[in-house]
């Protein structure tokens, strides 16, 4: 589910690659992924690392119709467990390691990471963009998180507000509808927005100009940003919504016995119909 390239030295690119599923992320692939990005993490070899996707779509999200809260066949990276524990304590735990554990772990890998996207990025696939320190975008891609529509509060890793600002954060929440590259771009989200067929290689000199840095630098000017935005209250911020993401699951478990309103999701699926905000 993960391809590993090296196009040129210093350069790795890490290739989601389920495409027939538009990279949908199982517990498989995110794994695999977790893996593909601590090897290129440890490998001094490496200096700049590539998160890219085959086909169409950067990624649909969470495949819920390859969904599995156990975690029995994958290698726990943190101190969660308790995975088979009925309702909401089960649930919490599962979440808490393959979602918000993974992602807060990538975000400090401390070495530049660059997002290659194209087509859709919804829900999940928001939390592979951000965790990523620069994103450049193709034409046609789009950013959405619906789940509000399921009555959570937002995706696992819910950088929303530092990401688009406040206001527009709620305004992608409220209606459940994206934004364009073009609008992500003006938000600040998304660093440059390129034509489609130019995205892999615009992304490629990118990463060799990335790459031709001093990497002691590069690991520090990293370090630094990061600090800046966790001083500002960015973690505690992310705590906050993922215990309350766990209060609106809480209430699922209590009114229909799955994490979840089974209904949901076609109200999810008549959001994303209606397409980006500024279309």
């Amino acid at each position: 589910m993960i391809k590993i390239e090296n196009p040129e030295e210093g350069i790795r690119r890490i290739v989601l690659a389920r495409p027939d599923r538009a990279n949908a992320q199982n517990n498989r692939l995110l794994y695999d992924l977790d893996k593909a990005l601590t090897d290129a993490s440890r490998d001094p070899a490496v200096r700049v690392i590539l998160l890219a996707a085959e086909g169409r779509h950067f990624s649909a999200g969470h495949d819920l119709a390859d969904f599995d809260p156990h975690l029995a066949d994958v290698d726990l990276r943190g101190v969660w467990g308790g995975f088979d524990q009925p309702a909401q304590e089960g649930y919490m735990a599962f979440e808490e390691e393959a979602y918000f554990g993974l992602c807060w772990r990538w975000r400090n890998i401390p070495k530049p990471l660059v997002a290659e996207v194209q087509g859709k990025v919804i829900a999940a696939g928001l939390m592979l963009v951000w965790i990523c320190d620069l994103v450049v975008a193709s034409e046609d891609a789009t950013f959405t998180d619906p789940v509000v529509g399921a009555g959570f509060n937002g995706v696992e890793y819910f950088a929303h507000p530092w990401e688009l600002g406040p206001r527009k954060a709620k305004e992608m929440l409220f209606t459940g509808q994206g934004l364009t590259a073009a609008a992500a771009e003006r938000a600040g989200m998304v660093n440059r927005v390129v034509p489609r067929a130019e995205l892999e290689a615009h992304c490629l000199e990118l990463a060799r100009s990335i790459a031709a840095m001093p990497p002691m630098g590069t690991r520090l000017a990293k370090m630094a940003v990061n600090a800046a935005q966790d001083e500002q209250g960015f973690y505690s911020a992310l705590r906050h919504a993922m215990a309350i993401q766990h209060l609106a699951h809480a209430q699922q478990w209590a009114l229909h016995g799955v994490s979840a309103d089974p209904g949901a999701f076609d109200k999810i699926g008549a959001i994303l119909k209606r397409g980006p905000l500024d279309d």
